[in-house]
């Protein structure tokens, strides 16, 4: 354990790329009796580092990260560390990306405007094993998981793949198809695959029509915040 570290205090890593978040994360997880911070990072590569260089029980996640997607960085952590906590903490609706976070390995989901109580109560109920999400979100996941809900009954965007909806999402803030293939790490003829297998699943024929679905997608999800 480090030196300062308090044993009795669970350890938490916050991955966000926003240093002012950090910073106030800090602030509210080390003012509480039985959890601490042990170590930051800004991205996934910073991250994965972190997870041998803090003696971590609770790793706290940003879905949106600027090297890598917080979806695929769990599924790094979840291999790393297999017994380690994920929990995610994002601005954006869990509706759109629970479910996503649950299968990548994921324990958790709360959105950052639940406030600071609700936050706290999320860590504890991930390190101690349980699973934390809204009550309605909860419901959801239930009812989709004992196959209260078929393939067809799921909207377009939730039959998206991980990597398909980090396309769609990639072609809705307007970057080309050899852009998305350098943010992602992919070959571009990947990419074009990715875009195709979305086209069909949106039920959509041409790429103008692609991207002006996804344009639109993205500004929905930004009006909800």
């Amino acid at each position: 354990m480090a030196s300062g570290q308090h044993p009795n205090r669970k350890r938490v890593l916050i991955v966000d790329d926003h240093p002012i978040t950090r910073s106030g994360l800090v602030h509210l997880i080390n003012s509480q009796p039985d959890l601490e911070v042990c170590g930051q990072a800004g991205n996934a590569s910073e991250a994965l580092s972190a997870l041998d260089a803090c003696d971590l029980e609770v790793a706290l996640v940003d879905i949106t990260l600027p090297d890598k997607s917080g979806l695929e960085l769990i599924k790094d952590i979840r291999a790393l560390r297999p017994g380690l906590p994920v929990l995610v903490i994002s601005m954006h609706d869990e509706s759109l990306y629970a479910e996503r976070v649950l299968l990548a390995g994921a324990r958790g989901y709360v959105t950052k405007h639940e406030g600071g109580e609700k936050l706290m109560q999320a860590i504890r109920r991930v390190a101690s094993g349980n699973i934390y999400l809204s009550e309605r979100m909860s419901g959801r996941i239930l009812e989709l998981f004992c196959g209260g809900r078929s393939a067809g009954e799921r909207s377009p965007i939730e039959q998206l793949s991980d990597r398909e909806f980090e396309v769609l999402e990639l072609i809705g803030v307007g970057l080309s198809t050899d852009e998305i293939a350098a943010k992602l790490h992919l070959s571009a003829k990947t990419v074009q695959a990715h875009r195709a297998n979305v086209k069909r699943k949106l039920n959509v024929k041409a790429t103008p029509e692609l991207i002006s679905y996804a344009a639109s997608w993205i500004e929905h999800r930004m009006n909800r915040k």
